[in-house]
């Protein structure tokens, strides 16, 4: 891979990770995980007022991690790339064995580093 091509890549791997900094946004692909969704129905399971969940998905689509579908007056989400929802899925894991080890993420995140 040429120079050019290395730090665009690097480029859009930060402008992907930027649009997932949002637990809203995370809560949203674990839900997508699941199959996709309407919006009605994502703004139900998230409890989240319809303008807030169109910014987040707005975002997420802006990055190609969500498509959508429209049947008449519903749009409907889906994970762009099953991939995603793996690697998402992989982080949580690894996550989830830092609590394992005597709550190192807890004293990560209480320290507020990022």
């Amino acid at each position: 891979m040429d120079k050019n091509m290395e730090e665009r890549m690097f480029q859009m791997h930060a402008e992907v990770c930027k649009s997932m900094a949002s637990p809203t946004r995370l809560k949203i692909i674990n839900l997508l995980g699941e199959g996709e969704k309407s919006v009605e129905e994502l703004r139900k399971r998230l409890k989240l007022p319809k303008a807030n969940l169109s910014q987040h998905l707005s975002i997420l689509r802006q990055r190609r991690i969500v498509t959508t579908r429209r049947v008449g007056l519903n749009i409907y989400y889906r994970c762009a790339n099953q991939k995603m929802l793996k690697a998402c899925e992989i982080l949580r894991e690894v996550l989830m064995e830092q609590l394992a080890e005597g709550g190192r993420l807890g004293k990560w995140i209480d320290r507020g580093e990022k």
